[in-house]
């Protein structure tokens, strides 16, 4: 299930890649936080900024 536009979660970072970090929501789908190199394990509180339902993806940010 994907989170809503808006849609203000603490998630864990899964991983860091060049671009960003991927951040787990609590329904266990994984989003973009654009930009942001997060340790691997930590949480942080983001917020959605883009939903893709055809691909199954979405943005973030720092809230």
């Amino acid at each position: 299930m994907l989170p809503n536009i808006g849609d203000v979660f603490s998630g864990k970072v899964v991983s860091t890649v060049p671009f960003g970090s991927f951040v787990e929501h609590p329904a266990g789908a994984h989003g973009l936080l654009h930009g942001q190199q997060a340790e691997v394990g930590s949480s942080v509180q983001v917020k959605v900024l883009a939903v893709d339902a055809v691909q199954q993806r979405f943005s973030l940010e720092l809230a």
